[in-house]
């Protein structure tokens, strides 16, 4: 009989002995410290430990290899899938001009007439014959792409469902295709979007109305069916200085303004966030003439 012993850095120890082919296991460390190269799990976290056994019997016997896996329990921190309720979200990938900033592209065609003029100029590039016309043309660009850059107005959210995106050609009106349309792409030289018809329906500054400084921001658009299969345009705005009451009152001035053809409804979001429903009434599709 060979009795071979293994003592474990963890604590605990590990025993293997060998008596006529029968090996037998005395105690199994319980965790293995850190310090000796192992990884120390973090809580929460599904990990596995397993123990090599290397059993060397006398003789020219070969070597047998055991492998002990203690599982441990199962993550519970693993995020569960979730399901959708039955809509599907048309992602907005289709390549637009209406979605390039000519700020960036006025700049960086500038910036780098102006930097290759500039090399070329002084010999450092190549094509000094053309070092006095990229400074001609570099320079006026740079300066229009840097106005249209601070001018810019970034375009907003746009959350589109898949039985909208079908009744939009045939029941949105008009206008509630223009108003998607404007906000979804760069604009220049306004303060923000909607920006008109914010200021006639909330009037700024005068008897009734509201400070501009209170003016609610337009944040995102979404694109949705009623229960009653209407076609609606829902505009979220942030307002940290209103009141749902000031939005219900001005309920009659959005359908009139965003009209014909509309109902607008309006509601409380998150936080500072309110929701004005602009609904379709029916198939505004005209005849052709």
């Amino acid at each position: 009989m060979a009795i071979r012993a293994v003592t474990a850095t963890a604590r605990g120890s590990f025993i293997s002995s060998q008596h006529d082919n029968c090996y037998r296991f005395l105690s199994l460390p319980s965790r293995p410290r850190h310090s000796q190269g192992f990884a120390r799990s973090r809580p929460g976290t599904s990990t596995s430990t397993s123990v090599f056994i290397h059993l060397e019997p006398i003789g020219p016997r070969p070597h047998r290899q055991l492998l002990l896996t203690t599982p441990r329990a199962a993550d519970s921190t693993q995020p569960s899938v979730s399901s959708s309720a039955g809509k599907t979200i048309v992602p907005d990938d289709q390549f637009s001009l209406a979605k390039v900033s000519f700020g960036v592209i006025g700049l960086g065609v500038g910036v780098t007439l102006l930097g290759y003029g500039f090399g070329a100029y002084f010999n450092i590039l190549p094509g000094s014959e053309w070092s006095a016309l990229m400074l001609t043309y570099g320079f006026p660009l740079a300066i229009i792409g840097m106005a249209l850059k601070y001018a810019e107005l970034k375009p907003v959210p746009c959350l589109t469902y898949s039985d909208a995106e079908q009744l939009r050609e045939t029941c949105a009106t008009p206008i509630l295709k223009q108003v998607r349309n404007d906000v979804i792409r760069y604009r220049y030289g306004d303060e923000q979007h909607l920006d008109e018809a914010l200021q006639r329906i909330f009037q700024y500054g005068q008897g009734g109305g509201i400070p501009r400084r209170s003016a609610p921001i337009l944040q995102m658009i979404r694109e949705e069916v009623t229960e009653d299969g209407r076609y609606s345009l829902v505009l979220v705005f942030e307002a940290k200085a209103l009141q749902l009451s000031d939005f219900e009152k001005r309920q009659a001035k959005f359908t009139s303004f965003f009209g014909p053809g509309i109902t607008a409804e309006v509601g409380k979001g998150e936080k500072d966030l309110y929701e004005v429903r602009l609904i379709s009434n029916g198939n505004t599709e005209s005849p052709s003439s």
